[in-house]
Order: structure tokens, then C-alpha cells, then sequence
């Protein structure tokens, strides 16, 4: 089903060939028992942080069961977009809890490394982990995973939006969540002011790092007549840069994940998290801002 999928050019063969079929099957089944997208986020989020727990253990049996476990919780995390997108149920909550959803059970995981390697000795040296570990997954949760997922979250939605337009991405600004966050403190709706006010910090993380990509989409959305070769060129130029968003988000970190844990070198994770995972997003961030440098100054400097 072809309106399930968001596009094959920001999808990775992981995907193609195992996540979204086998999530498929999870949509099929939900969509039959009408079980709406958002509840089928929850289930994802329950069965990843149970997950979570099995990579406490350095024991291979729980540490195959944390690896099923946390592939079945990334096939709800497909089931539930695709859920959305074939039944028309997509909201803004819905998305906000698929954001959630890989923060909660990495956050899990982080945890469960930090107790796992506490009282094993760091690498060539006599000195056991104990907070050295807990600093680690610190770094590699809020300067590696968060800020990595979102720059990868940010590109992958801008591509669709010069691919499909606005009703085929979901590129968001913090600008109109404002009205929104305003509401609900308004009507006193604090659960929702929870998500929303969270949602629009996320939103604004994003637009602080991409300041010429700022400029450049105001500029076009300001322009009555876009030219279509403006935007063909926006997208060669930012094909190349979507195998590096697919590596900064769930396939290549999980495999780095299962790896670690698999041959008890769990600390493993967190550091190349912290050190070439960020590589990668310095470098994506770098390459797509010269990009809208170099689009703005092409079309929209001499307006």
C-alpha cells in the first residue's frame, strides 16, 4: 500500500525491505481492531523500555530478548505512521508521541548501560565506571541522541516538503505552535500544554542550528511564483544528505546498540554515539547549510 510509506528516496533498504512490510502487517492488524495510531505509539513505547531492561543484563539470553524486543517496538513505531497515514488519523499529538517515543526508551537504554557497566573497569585502566559511566550516556543522550535525531528528523522533512509539498511532510515551525501552546493555557489544558509546550521547543532547537535554512524557506514561501527548477535543485542537493539523516536515526545506532551489548562492551554504545555519530550530524549540518547559502544567494538575493 503505497499511501502507507512517505517516500521510497527517504527511506533506507532496512527499511524498504524488512521494517515496512513487517510494520505493515502491525497496521493491518491494528486497523482491524481499529485501534487508533496514537495507542499503538504507547504499545511501541511499553515494549522498548521493557527492552531496555534486558540490556542491564550482560548475559546473552536477555540480551537477544532486549534486541527482539526493541525491533518489535521499532515496528510499532512504522505500524503507527503508516497506521495514520492509511486511516487519515494523523495529528499533531500523534507526532509529538512518535518524538517522545525514541527519546523515552533511548533514555531507558542509557539508564540501563549506566547500572550494566557501573561496577566494570574502564578499558586500560584499574578504575571501575561507576559516574564515569553515568557522565557518558549523559553526553551521548543529550549532545548525541537528542540533537541527532532532530537535525536528521528536521532534514528528512524538509526534503519531503520540496518533494511532495506541505500535505506530503510534516515541516513544522515553532512560530505556529505558539497559538496553539497560547490555547491551551488558555482553556487550562495542562497535558496538552505539556506536549505542545515541548513541541515547540523542539521546534525552535531545530530552526537555532539551521540559520541560512531559515532564510532561504522564509524567502521561498515569500515568493509568488517558485521556480520549478529552484526546487529540483534543492532536492539533488539534498539527496545526497539523506543516507546521512537514515545513519542518525533508529538502523545504524540500533545495530551499534545490539553489537555493543551482544559482545558485553556495552560502554561502546554511548561513546561512538558521542563521538562519530556527531561527526556526522557536524558534518550533514554543515553540508545542507551551505546548500541554502548557496540556493538564497542563486534565487532570492537580488529580490
Amino acid at each position: 500500500m503505497k499511501q502507507s510509506v512517505k517516500s521510497s528516496e527517504t527511506e533506507e533498504n532496512i527499511d524498504i525491505y524488512f521494517t515496512r512490510p513487517l510494520g505493515l502487517l502491525l497496521t493491518l492488524f491494528y486497523k482491524a481492531l481499529n485501534i487508533h495510531p496514537n495507542v499503538v505509539t504507547v504499545i511501541g513505547i511499553a515494549i522498548g523500555i521493557l527492552s531496555a531492561y534486558m540490556f542491564y543484563f550482560a548475559d546473552l539470553y536477555h540480551n537477544i530478548l532486549g534486541v527482539l524486543l526493541l525491533t518489535l517496538a521499532n515496528l510499532h513505531d512504522s505500524a503507527d505512521g503508516q497506521l495514520a497515514r492509511l486511516t487519515g488519523k494523523k495529528t499533531l499529538i500523534g507526532r509529538m508521541l512518535d518524538g517522545f517515543s525514541s527519546n523515552a526508551i533511548f533514555t531507558c537504554i542509557y539508564i540501563a548501560i549506566v547500572f550494566r557497566i557501573y561496577n566494570e573497569n574502564i578499558p586500560f585502566l584499574s578504575c571501575t565506571w561507576q559516574m564515569w559511566g553515568f557522565l557518558l550516556c549523559l553526553l551521548a543522550g543529550v549532545f548525541g541522541h537528542s540533537r541527532q535525531c532532530a537535525v536528521a528528523d528536521y532534514y528528512r522533512q524538509i526534503h519531503l516538503f520540496f518533494l511532495k509539498g506541505k500535505e506530503g511532510s510534516e515541516l513544522d515551525t515553532s512560530e505556529a505552535q505558539t497559538p496553539i501552546v497560547d490555547e491551551a493555557i488558555k482553556n487550562k489544558r495542562w497535558v496538552e500544554l505539556a506536549f505542545f509546550f515541548n513541541y515547540r521547543n523542539y521546534c525552535r532547537s531545530q530552526e537555532k542550528v539551521t540559520p541560512e535554512f531559515q532564510k532561504f524557506y522564509k524567502a521561498y514561501l515569500a515568493m509568488e511564483i517558485k521556480p520549478e527548477a529552484l526546487r529540483e535543485e534543492f532536492l539533488a542537493g539534498s539527496r545526497p544528505l539523506i543516507k546521512w539523516t537514515n545513519f542518525l536515526t533508529y538502523n545504524w545506532r540500533a545495530i551499534t546498540l545490539f553489537v555493543a551489548c551482544l559482545a558485553n562492551i556495552a560502554w561502546l554504545y554511548p561513546l561512538i554515539e558521542f563521538t562519530l555519530f556527531n561527526v556526522v550530524r557536524s558534518y550533514m549540518r554543515n553540508k545542507h547549510e551551505a546548500l541554502c547559502k548557496r540556493m538564497y544567494d542563486k534565487y532570492m538575493a537580488k529580490c
